[in-house]
């Protein structure tokens, strides 16, 4: 699965960690083994107490699977966009521009379902994941939402280390006023913050940064953010 990105009103780039489909399959089946392990207790249960298959019976079987019946709505909902199945596969449900859904988002999911992957057997879903490239079916795409994977990848971008061209000229020197404690987590925030959309968390790393280098400049918070970092990494090779 391909992962995308989106940009805001700030002009801020958010990357979107797409979860793969292998990932929503293997939640899916967990799920599916909680409801059928949910199915054999209502029946040890009820053979246990004695109650023959008749017609009230059926009802209260009926009633009892009602939980199961909206299972991913009311996970969904209570659990921050996560099922059981979710949750141990570390993937969530989230609005296209990473923020939460709101309830309709989920109740927008939940009831195209039916056509996702109730009546078809999940292929009309598999197609529209596979062709979407965002991680999204039917009732995604109608909700406004996706999955993502919260898996950590472990990448040169989550270290202190970035790419720079051998030509690189630094802008700013007052950035060896920083230690590599301070450019790292400089990094981390700004990095999430991008991701998140946080324009304010931007605005705030790009005022400590002056407040403790004394940069002057007119450029916009996430350009200085983003040479800062640049440089020290220019200044600290050369050493």
């Amino acid at each position: 699965m391909d992962n995308f990105q989106i940009e805001t009103a700030q002009n801020i780039t958010i990357q979107q960690n797409v979860a793969s489909l292998s990932t929503r399959i293997g939640a899916f089946l967990i799920d599916m083994l909680i409801i059928g392990a949910f199915y054999l207790l209502i029946f040890l249960v009820l053979n246990a107490l004695g109650y023959m298959p008749t017609e009230n019976v059926y009802v209260f079987y009926t009633i009892l699977s009602l939980p199961i019946f909206f299972y991913n709505l009311i996970f969904e909902t209570f659990m921050n966009g996560q099922t059981p199945g979710k949750y141990f596969n570390k993937i969530r449900v989230v609005k296209i521009d990473g923020s939460k859904p709101n309830f309709g988002s989920y109740l927008i999911r939940w009831v195209l379902r039916l056509i996702d992957i109730t009546i078809a057997s999940g292929s009309i879903a598999l197609l529209t994941i596979l062709l979407n490239g965002k991680g999204q079916r039917l009732g995604d795409i109608a909700a406004g939402t996706t999955v993502i994977s919260e898996r950590k990848k472990f990448s040169i971008k989550s270290t202190l280390i970035v790419d720079i061209p051998e030509e690189y000229k630094p802008t700013f020197p007052q950035v060896t006023m920083l230690n590599d404690k301070d450019v790292q987590t400089i990094k981390e925030l700004y990095l999430k913050a991008k991701r998140k959309g946080n324009h304010n968390t931007i605005v705030k790393l790009h005022q400590k940064i002056i407040e403790i280098t004394g940069i002057n400049s007119d450029m916009k918070p996430i350009d200085l953010i983003d040479i800062v970092i640049k440089d020290y990494n220019y200044f600290t090779q050369q050493m």
